[in-house]
């Protein structure tokens, strides 16, 4: 669904993102790019500094 909606709205689409962890975590599907991969880390990375 994330793609579909990433694809008609032609926006760029990023996640799952999980909030309300004790610590970081978030989700690449299987067919993810290297572009996803980067996103999601950098995405990471900023909800482990709000400590």
């Amino acid at each position: 669904m994330n793609k579909l909606v990433e694809r008609l709205a032609k926006a760029e689409a990023i996640g799952p993102i999980f909030q309300g962890m004790r610590k970081p975590i978030n989700d690449l599907s299987w067919g993810c790019s290297p572009e996803d991969i980067v996103n999601v880390v950098a995405i990471t990375v900023l909800q482990a500094g709000e400590v």
